[in-house]
C-alpha cells in the first residue's frame, strides 16, 4: 500500500498541473528556491560570525595577555 508506482506519482503530477496551473507551479517552485537559498546563507553566515567571535576572543586574549606583560618590562627598564 505505501509502494507508490512510476504511474501513480505520473497522475498525481498531472492532477497538480491541471489544478495550479504552470505559471503558478513556476512561481512556487521560484519562491521555495530562494527561500532554500536565503536559509542556505543565513547558516552559513551564522557559523562565519561564530568562528569570527573565536578568532576575535583568542586575539583579544592573547593581545590582554601581552599589554600585561608590556608595563612590567617598561617598569624594569626606567629602574
Amino acid at each position: 500500500m505505501g509502494n507508490m508506482g512510476i504511474w501513480q506519482l505520473l497522475i498525481i503530477a498531472v492532477i497538480v498541473i491541471l489544478l495550479f496551473g504552470t505559471k503558478k507551479l513556476r512561481s512556487l517552485g521560484g519562491d521555495l528556491g530562494g527561500a532554500v537559498k536565503g536559509f542556505k546563507s543565513a547558516m552559513s553566515s551564522e557559523d562565519e560570525k561564530k568562528s569570527l567571535e573565536e578568532n576575535s576572543s583568542d586575539v583579544a586574549k592573547t593581545s590582554a595577555a601581552a599589554t600585561e606583560k608590556k608595563p612590567e618590562s617598561k617598569d624594569k627598564e626606567q629602574a
